[in-house]
């Protein structure tokens, strides 16, 4: 049996509920071809991330493994610190060395006690800045060519102490200084002893080496230190050390000090070191 149309419904409407299809319309002149479907991109770096992301889980999760390894095991015993009892000898300690042994029983006792006597014959010299024999930090420091940067080197040096003997004979003056150094640092007499032969060795001169010293040297000028109203005077100098004690001789005469009585003032004093 047919279905009667219903009023009003356009022929060839599909029913409700369905999608009407749509009819193909082909451009004319064009010849019918199946459509080609868009290709999709592919989203770049997603590899990329998922690799180091791995690589991070990874690194986690042994990171994490060890510490749990580590944390089971046993703490490694550390070796003692202390050393074994040694055994204290029995007798009698053995005495102090004399001071013909040990040097410092002498250099720290009276330090003016080491200094060369004064001749037979000369008299103190009263232009000496020592005060009864010491010479303090800031007079040793005026003997210099710049006392302010004197004082702050010899500040430096650790200067303990500079015990002074200074006499005329004659026309002839002889000054002799032991600068004592603490020498908690620096070897600073054997420094000052380097520094001493520098300046000394500037100027025309006769110089000579101290026998029975490392390298101690004596210079004679061969040019007189002349001043108006003044007889010029000829100057000498010696330097050597001995442990923490430089040794500073300074003669001056109106004639040319020879080599016999330098050296022979520097060994003598050196001896009682």
């Amino acid at each position: 049996m047919e279905l009667p149309e219903r009023p009003g419904e356009p022929e060839g409407m599909a029913p409700p509920g369905t999608a009407p299809v749509p009819e193909t319309v082909e451009p004319q002149g064009a010849e019918p071809e199946a459509a080609a479907a868009p290709v999709r991109a592919r989203r770049r770096g997603r590899t990329t991330l998922l690799i180091a992301g791995a690589a991070v889980l990874g690194l986690v999760a042994g990171t994490c493994t060890g510490y749990l390894v580590q944390a089971d095991r046993e703490p490694t015993k550390l070796p003692s610190l202390s050393q074994p009892t040694l055994k204290q000898s029995k007798g009698e300690a053995p005495e102090p060395l004399s001071a013909s042994r040990d040097r410092r029983v002498r250099t720290d006792g009276d330090l003016r006690k080491l200094l060369l006597k004064k001749p037979r014959g000369a008299k103190t010299a009263d232009w000496s800045s020592a005060d009864d024999g010491w010479m303090d930090l800031a007079s040793y420091a005026e003997t210099f060519g710049d006392p302010k940067d004197a004082f702050g080197e010899n500040v430096a040096n650790e200067f303990r102490r500079a015990a002074v003997v200074a006499w005329e004979q004659g026309d002839t003056a002889v000054e002799i200084r032991l600068v004592q150094f603490r020498q908690e640092e620096s070897m600073a007499a054997a420094e000052a002893a380097r520094g001493a032969h520098y300046w000394a060795d500037i100027g025309d001169n006769h110089s000579w080496p101290i026998p029975g010293t490392e390298d101690g040297m004596a210079y004679a000028y061969t040019k007189p230190e002349a001043e108006p109203g003044y007889v010029p005077q000829y100057e000498a100098k010696a330097f050597a050390w001995r442990g923490d004690i430089e040794m500073e001789i300074f003669v001056t005469s109106p004639r040319t000090v020879g080599k016999k009585t330098l050296l022979g003032l520097a060994k003598r004093q050196l001896e009682r070191l």
